[in-house]
């Protein structure tokens, strides 16, 4: 059987992922971003930390790009800690990936499955920078069982509105925020988007008065 050639054209499903893997691969807003141990020193004085986003943030980055075209299964695995395969399809592409618990009350199926799921995503580019930031050995409070400090994220691991005005990251985490506090009724919707439309009107009026010769 003859060698196929490398330049074969991609499927449509490909084509279509390829067109936004981008957005998939942007930073998440970094108050999104956490921070978790991975290892401490022998007297628990220090740890080492990792970044990471939970499932949630993964599905709200797929349901924003693609809403209608993703879906997730699980299949559980025998083991001795929870343990399922993930198997996560993105506009016609399928990733799979095993999903593990961790110890303790988090060692369960929902949370081996919040795993699967975030491991697949990275297939897709989804938090796959989250990787390639250092690991940083901090304070530990073993008291309260957290980090004395938490690291700065660099800029190229922010979005581009956090990455360009001061004070951007506190910007985005209350547009965040007011998206969570917005009303389910649709009437009242609308007399926020009015509000918020008006002044935006204003604001662009006033630039646009300073902008004119005198």
């Amino acid at each position: 059987m003859p060698d196929q050639p490398d330049n074969l054209p991609l499927s449509p499903a490909a084509t279509h992922l390829s067109q936004v893997q981008r957005r998939f691969q942007a930073p998440f807003p970094s108050h999104l971003v956490g921070w978790k141990p991975q290892a401490f020193t022998k007297d628990r004085g220090r740890t080492l930390l990792v970044a990471y986003v939970d499932a949630r943030a993964v599905q709200d980055r797929l349901d924003a790009v693609c809403p209608d075209d993703w879906s997730f299964e699980i299949a559980v695995v025998a083991s001795t800690t929870p343990t399922v395969k993930g198997r996560l399809t993105v506009l016609g592409v399928t990733r799979e990936d095993i999903g593990e618990a961790g110890e303790g009350e988090a060692g369960t199926l929902k949370a081996a499955s919040s795993d699967a799921l975030k491991r697949c995503a990275v297939q897709f580019g989804i938090g796959r920078y989250l990787y390639d930031l250092p690991k940083q050995w901090v304070d530990w409070n073993n008291a309260r069982r957290e980090p004395a400090t938490t690291p700065e994220l660099p800029e190229w691991a922010r979005p581009d509105d956090e990455r360009t005005a001061a004070g951007g990251a506190h910007l985005a985490q209350a547009l965040e925020q007011l998206r969570h506090e917005l009303p389910e009724d649709l009437d009242l919707q609308r007399e926020v988007y009015k509000h918020l439309k008006a002044a935006l009107g204003s604001i662009n009026a006033f630039r646009r008065g300073q902008n004119t010769p005198a």
